[in-house]
């Protein structure tokens, strides 16, 4: 085992590699609307209902993220690979490339075929470094109808998938 006393950003991208992370993509309403690819979204509380996802506040999506009162976390499939490609794509009209998608409460867009769907109201963006952590309260959500099919994961910089066991 490497140890090491200093946690610099080089280290710490490496350490952080060494996590595996469901793939989600996020979308936010807007002129145009808006959507990325995260793996940073994680449940906070049960009791009430509670998520966040942090974003830089350097990134494209992020002026929609910061007007949104409602935004969605859409869950990926392992067959999703190339939706978590296109919505991590710079430069081009994400949801046009897609193709897949749907206007849903206050407009978020909604993208169809994923394993789970979250619609949340904003609760609190909480600056942290060269992010923005959002906090969210899930109003909506759907699911697979097969509970067989399994999510993207990202791991050590590729994307992964997970094998059932008996």
């Amino acid at each position: 085992m490497t140890v090491s006393t200093l946690v610099d950003a080089d280290l710490f991208r490496s350490l952080l590699r060494r996590h595996a992370a469901a793939v989600v993509v996020i979308t936010a309403p807007g002129t145009p609307p808006a959507g990325f690819t995260a793996t940073s979204f994680t449940s906070v509380s049960l009791d009430p209902p509670l998520v966040s996802f942090c974003l830089a506040r350097t990134a494209s999506a992020w002026p929609a993220v910061q007007a949104a009162e409602t935004i969605a976390v859409h869950v990926l499939t392992r067959e999703q690979e190339h939706v978590a490609r296109t919505f991590a794509t710079r430069g081009i009209d994400r949801f046009a490339a897609h193709g897949a998608w749907r206007p849903g409460p206050d407009g978020v867009p909604l993208l169809d075929g994923v394993l789970a769907t979250l619609v949340c109201r904003v609760t609190q963006r909480v600056e942290a470094g060269d992010h923005t952590i959002v906090l969210a309260t899930p109003s909506q959500g759907e699911h697979h109808e097969d509970a067989s099919v399994t999510p993207l994961v990202y791991h050590d910089g590729s994307y992964a998938h997970l094998k059932r066991t008996a």
